[in-house]
């Protein structure tokens, strides 16, 4: 199950006891579940070689406060060192060499080396079963976001994902460092609904080289190039030369314009790449 759902966000959370004893550690069963208010959920999981509790589902239950501080690449050797599971009691701040700083309105500090950090109360703390393996889910609500501006693109409002150098874990010992090619971006479906990929006319949704994304790309658009549009993209010299260099042969001629739309559709290029298609449909 691990293997497969993935990646998943890491919750670096610092917690302290009754006493003021502060414990910090990594969960990966963790995520944000809505915006007003601001909930975000992470369950430290019942141990599955021994039914035992997590120091810090013991804090959380005794003080209601938590800091969910995020992980980046810059700091992801020392997240994972904190993982240890020392005796209660020892502070894994100083076990991995991370700063502690007093968190503004709850008592657990947060990490100053972390690129954002939620201080949170604690809504509700919901046990799914009580064996090994069994979820705790804590359930807070984000009362103060810290941001380190250095994440923020040049709007100065939104965190930038190349600067947030964000990591999230996989399977075993599998991590994914969410960054370079492994960032892409997706434009969101239109306010104004789509044609969907059924409306597609037939040679391109029957494509033999069309993918499954391709496909959905040409469907989030709205209407087709007019005919006006299309006369006038016949003249591209790059479209005049593949019709004319397979001619004779209207299969290859046909598969090499999907493969040059196919092109422009990874390169964002969806009303040339229409133009294309279209102007590639076998004649009669």
């Amino acid at each position: 199950m691990l293997g497969a759902i993935a990646p998943r966000p890491i919750a670096f959370a610092s917690t302290v006891d009754k006493e003021g004893n502060v414990n910090l550690s990594p969960f990966s069963f963790f995520n944000c579940f809505g915006s007003n208010p601001p909930v975000l959920i992470f369950s430290p999981a019942r141990r599955v070689r021994d039914n035992s509790g997590k120091h810090t589902l013991d804090n959380v239950l005794e003080t209601g406060e938590v800091v969910i501080n995020i992980c980046n690449y810059a700091i992801v050797e020392q997240m994972s060192l904190a993982s240890t599971e020392y005796d209660r009691g020892v502070n894994e701040f100083t076990k991995s060499g991370l700063t502690p700083v007093a968190s503004t309105l709850i008592a657990p500090p947060r990490v100053a080396e972390a690129p954002a950090a939620f201080e949170c109360k604690v809504l509700e703390v919901k046990p799914i079963g009580d064996k090994g393996g069994a979820a705790n889910l804590v359930i807070c609500e984000a009362v103060l976001l810290h941001v380190n501006e250095n994440i923020l693109g040049p709007d100065g409002k939104k965190i930038d994902p190349f600067k947030l150098d964000a990591v999230a874990r996989l399977g075993g010992d599998w991590y994914l460092r969410a960054n370079g090619d492994c960032l892409f971006e997706l434009p969101k479906p239109l306010q104004s609904k789509g044609m969907g990929i059924d409306q597609l006319p037939a040679h391109i949704r029957t494509s033999k080289v069309l993918t499954g994304n391709n496909l959905a790309r040409l469907g989030n658009t709205e209407a087709m190039p007019t005919p006006e549009e299309l006369r006038a993209y016949e003249h591209e010299p790059m479209l005049r030369y593949m019709l004319q260099t397979h001619a004779q042969d209207t299969q290859e001629q046909e598969r090499q314009l999907h493969l040059f739309a196919q092109k422009m559709l990874e390169e964002g290029r969806v009303q040339d790449a229409w133009k294309v298609l279209l102007l590639a449909q076998p004649k009669g």
